[in-house]
């Protein structure tokens, strides 16, 4: 229905009223669960609770709670106060169930620690109107409120959130346009490493058949690691790691003990491996009941092989965190050797890193094992899981560099955002092309990201054809995109037989 005011649709929970945008229909803000505080703190979330007449669905929901300091840098998220945390947003070309079209739903990224849907960099309008689909992005609790495993809480509240909100679509989307059996969830960096633990989720089964995993990180907890982690967070706080010592602090407040802590995990390297390097103390846990094994063995034993995957990475992730460390050009061979021992596959990593890239200087050894071992290589074996599980995956790798900062930060972590959502003026987008405009190339790829994209939600098919176990196609999105063998083949080779395992508790 639509009114003077704005179109009308009425979800099972009750009627929202959205707003006409460039063509489209776009609904901000609408709950997808109860909010997550007084009792409902650190539980599973619950179904919202119905209500009377028309909701006005025109703002976005309110972050989080959130650690905003990365690298040592600080930002201020504009947003609406309250606790209304669990919310999704839709656009539409036409909130209308007579002709249902497929559905995208956007997973953020943000280290498990930050992240909100109604962030500027998010803004869907040129994925649903290009591809002519539904697009649904959504919050998740994240930090001590969706990852800290505490005593009398679920572990991975922010993944049972996602599912939730899964669940809504599959109840709701019709009402909106969109077609509830053709779901695809993408995401990007810890929002892939997401989209990958749903891929091995029981619950989460079902709930979407296809899948879009855009730098995926290789950093899933113990069950022993991340409670020795909560155990540190808590302390900082002054509190036991219980869910009913800790609900006692505003949950605003409490993200400080995560960001106090995260400043000094290297002290920890000792107990936590390479967890405290990371500077990041949350991750999804591999509890043995919500996400019963790894992404990597749950995919290699069939557990999606009846989602079709894409999934790939930038050639250059761990330059974005080089140049905002200041570190670019500064690394010593003590800190290259360090990082080779300790993220490289295997006793004889060192070695084999430096035969394998003879002129390496140490700051480029430095960024492309952390590259590798962060990003790269579990994006790799991800499509090798899928392969070897039965199912179906198609592997890209972005190669074109990014021209702001002076050009040296190439194809950077995060670089493909912008790219797929055309939102080259919003958060990091100002980084990534400061100083540089947009050029008409940069245009050109973020249409065929959003062309690939938008093709394999509605057929699997994104243009290329699927990686395979004895020939491994890749799609190389640069100026001149071109499909051919893995540039990475020298790289791949040094990681081969090495298995992304979840980070142990160290003796």
């Amino acid at each position: 229905m639509t009114t003077a005011e704005g179109p009308v649709v009425r979800t099972g929970a009750g009627a929202v009223r959205g707003r006409q945008e460039g063509g489209l229909t776009v609904f901000r803000g609408v709950p997808f669960a109860e909010p997550p505080v007084g009792e409902l703190r650190f539980r599973a979330p619950r179904p919202v609770r119905a209500w009377d007449g028309v909701r006005e669905a025109y703002a976005f929901g309110p972050p989080p709670p959130q650690d905003l300091g990365i690298q040592g840098r600080r930002g201020v998220l504009d947003t609406p106060d309250g606790d209304d945390w669990l919310t999704v947003n839709i656009w539409t070309p036409r909130a209308d169930p007579a002709e249902l079209r497929p559905v995208m739903v956007w997973i953020y990224g943000g280290a498990y620690k930050l992240g909100h849907s109604g962030s500027p960099g998010y803004d869907a309008q040129r994925i649903a109107r290009d591809g002519d689909l539904v697009v649904v992005t959504l919050n998740y609790r994240v930090g001590i409120e969706g990852f800290a495993s505490i005593e009398g809480a679920p572990p991975n509240r922010g993944l049972l959130d996602q599912v939730a909100a899964l669940e809504w679509v599959r109840d709701n989307i019709t009402a909106f346009g969109g077609d509830p059996g053709r779901v695809t969830v993408f995401g990007e960096s810890a929002g892939a490493g997401s989209v990958a633990a749903l891929l091995a989720m029981p619950s989460a089964r079902g709930l979407f058949g296809r899948a879009i995993a855009q730098s995926v990180p290789g950093t899933f907890f113990s069950d022993e690691l991340a409670r020795d982690i909560a155990a540190e967070i808590a302390k900082e706080a002054g509190l036991p790691p219980t869910a009913a010592a800790l609900s006692a602090v505003d949950p605003r407040l409490l993200t400080s003990a995560g960001e106090a802590l995260s400043v000094k995990m290297r002290q920890y390297e000792d107990r936590w491996g390479q967890a405290a390097p990371t500077v990041t103390p949350f991750s999804p846990v591999v509890d043995g009941e919500v996400l019963p094994v790894t992404p990597w063995q749950a995919l290699a034993a069939g557990a999606a092989r009846d989602v079709d995957l894409l999934v790939g990475h930038n050639r250059d992730e761990w330059r974005l965190f080089l140049v905002m460390g200041e570190l670019l050009g500064k690394v010593t061979e003590e800190q290259a050797a360090w990082a080779l021992r300790t993220f490289g596959p295997g006793p004889d990593a060192e070695r084999a890193y430096r035969a394998a890239h003879p002129d390496a200087t140490p700051s480029d050894l430095y960024e492309r094992v952390q590259t590798d071992w962060l990003f790269n290589m579990p994006s790799v074996r991800l499509a090798e899981a899928q392969v070897a599980g039965g199912g179906r995956a198609h592997f890209y790798e972005l190669t074109w560099p990014a021209p702001g900062a002076g050009g040296v930060l190439g194809a950077c972590h995060g670089l493909d955002i912008p790219l797929l959502f055309g939102t080259f003026e919003a958060d990091l987008g100002n980084l990534l092309f400061a100083g540089s405009g947009v050029p008409a190339e940069a245009e050109e790829l973020s249409a065929r990201f959003r062309a690939s994209w938008t093709a394999f939600a509605r057929t699997g098919d994104p243009g290329w054809p699927a990686y395979g176990e004895a020939d491994r196609p890749v799609q190389v999105l640069d100026v001149r995109p071109e499909v051919r063998a893995y540039p990475e083949e020298a790289t791949r080779r040094l990681w081969e037989g090495y298995e992304f395992t979840a980070l142990p508790l160290l003796p």
